[in-house]
């Protein structure tokens, strides 16, 4: 059959037959995802998604990705969505139900911070990256997980809208933290106080957006270092920052605003001066470097500066 056809439609011929078999080659070519537990090939464009980490479903969902399963437990009203009974629950942040895992046959498993130690067993079901943020450099590796998360589901020129949006904000809160005093985060649970300073889970309201500490000796720990009121006082910050445990956890509990209405805490600055905040303890605490958690925060610490 050959015969017929002329070298030039020979060689036209050689190279749609040779197109049409790298074409589903190309299209089913794996992309290498870089993690914090190293490398997970991937399909292209993922189509089951099961997420144990509560920053990327954040930002999944600010980039219009949707999520097939997530932990049960307490989220932020703006992901209340994931509460409704037709979304499929996988388990818990910490112990991942790995029978429905299993039976969801996900093209992609997402863990970080309170799942990351679930890693290794979830990759035996289906390819898994661990996107858990990194303490010491906080906003930094918050935006490399946002990136990738966009590159993995084409998401990239949304994404850098965001960010965009996210830099320009944390320079204005620099700005405006310079010269507002000193501050003292703390975290409220079970009637007990714990504070935290820079390298530590909150830490980055100092090291990256510019409020100076209260006390500079402040042990790094995953529980902060235990205070009393006394300490409070001791310290004397110009502002109190606080995160409610209780209630971001959806806890019944001392609320943190009745716990510091005190005597003690009474004769500080920050009490005197009107400068306690009262943060959004689900974003701090639950959701962490997800993108519409750090944007919220970040525009709730410049509103309370610029209440002042």
């Amino acid at each position: 059959m050959f015969g017929t056809y002329r070298p030039l439609q020979l060689a036209v011929l050689a190279g749609a037959i040779i197109a049409s078999q790298a074409t589903p080659f190309t299209a089913m070519a794996d992309v290498i995802v870089k993690h914090s537990k190293g490398e997970t090939s991937l399909p292209t464009t993922p189509q089951k998604v099961l997420v144990f980490d509560m920053a990327s479903l954040d930002t999944l969902t600010a980039l219009g990705v949707e999520v097939d399963g997530v932990p049960s437990g307490a989220k932020p009203d703006y992901l209340s969505r994931y509460e409704r009974d037709d979304v499929l629950k996988i388990g818990s942040l910490f112990e991942p139900d790995f029978e429905t895992v299993n039976a969801a046959q996900p093209d992609l498993i997402i863990v970080g911070g309170r799942s990351s130690a679930k890693f290794a067993d979830l990759s035996k079901i289906a390819p898994t990256i661990d996107l858990t943020v990194s303490s010491e450099h906080y906003i930094e590796s918050a935006k490399k997980n946002v990136r990738t998360l966009a590159e993995i589901f084409g998401k990239t020129d949304e994404a850098e809208v965001a960010l965009q949006e996210l830099d320009t904000s944390i320079q204005r809160l620099n700005d405006k933290a310079a010269s507002a005093g000193k501050g003292l985060l703390m975290l409220t649970t079970g009637g007990k106080m714990s504070t935290y300073g820079a390298g530590s889970r909150f830490g980055v309201l100092f090291s990256d957006y510019g409020v100076q500490q209260a006390d500079e000796s402040i042990k790094v720990g995953l529980h902060g270092q235990p205070i009393s009121f006394e300490y409070i006082l001791e310290k004397n910050p110009d502002w109190l920052f606080v995160i409610d445990r209780d209630a971001a956890i959806g806890r019944e509990g001392q609320a943190a605003q009745a716990l510091l209405d005190n005597d003690v805490v009474g004769q500080t600055t920050a009490w005197k001066k009107g400068q306690v905040v009262y943060l959004d303890s689900a974003g701090w605490y639950l959701v962490g470097g997800g993108l519409t958690a750090l944007q919220n925060t970040v525009d709730q610490l410049t509103e309370a500066f610029d209440a002042q």
